[in-house]
């Protein structure tokens, strides 16, 4: 069934009696109408609250599932991550440019910035990402999800290389640094789906595998989350 007509017709359920006593209205016109306009108002109003609260549980569940929530999981976790720890809910999306295979992963770049140190890492967030048919069996589909996970780390790894080689210890800096890694990385994801068609196109996802492979191995000695800046004034 269609999912606008799926949410169209909840929306005439959850006004069925309103609906029903302004057809009673507008089929009889008495003295009694007053009262009944009143009735009328006050199932409105309670229909539109029952709309309200359901479309912010909704929304609330479509970001963040907290009834199967699970942690954020940083890198040295990646190995053991599976289309198991894609806990998040998708209410009507049901394919992906015709195809149902397809899955969303979220992921960001977390840091906090100490008196002399900064801790920058890279998170897999379980409980915001979802697979369509929780049994698919996909290696193709789950390397290709994953190695969004490892996008993020080198460009997280990117900026603790860039933070590391600061004389000084600069807050500002240091949170600026960080907002471009940020940004650089978010369009990285865009240019990775597009040139792989999210991993249909085998020959683009191998050459991104071995490209970010590659940049990991030479950044891996920033894989450690917290850097010390050598503050030399």
């Amino acid at each position: 069934m269609n999912d606008n007509l799926i949410v169209t017709l909840f929306v005439l359920l959850i006004f069925s009696p309103a609906i029903y006593q302004w057809y009673l209205l507008l089929r009889e016109r008495k003295s009694e109408n007053k009262i009944l306009l009143k009735k009328i108002i006050k199932l409105s109003k309670y229909s539109l609250l029952i709309l309200l609260f359901i479309s912010l549980i909704i929304g609330i569940l479509s970001h963040t599932n907290f009834l199967n929530y699970e942690k954020p999981i940083t890198f040295d976790k990646y190995e053991q991550i599976t289309f198991q720890n894609f806990r998040g809910l998708e209410f009507f999306k049901k394919s992906l440019y015709g195809n149902e295979r397809f899955a969303y992963v979220v992921t960001t770049i977390d840091s906090e910035i100490e008196d002399n140190s900064i801790t920058v890492q890279s998170l897999f967030h379980p409980s915001r990402s979802f697979v369509y048919k929780k049994n698919t069996n996909s290696p193709e589909l789950l390397t290709h999800e994953k190695y969004h996970i490892k996008i993020t780390e080198l460009f997280t790894r990117k900026a603790k290389q860039e933070i590391s080689e600061l004389k000084i210890f600069n807050k500002n800096k240091i949170k600026g640094i960080i907002k471009v890694a940020k940004t650089k990385e978010r369009a990285f994801q865009k240019e990775y789906d597009y040139n792989t068609f999210h991993s249909y196109v085998l020959s683009e996802q191998k050459r991104y595998e071995k490209e970010v492979d590659s940049l990991l191995t030479l950044l891996n000695k920033f894989k450690n989350p917290k850097i010390a800046i050598d503050d030399k004034n």
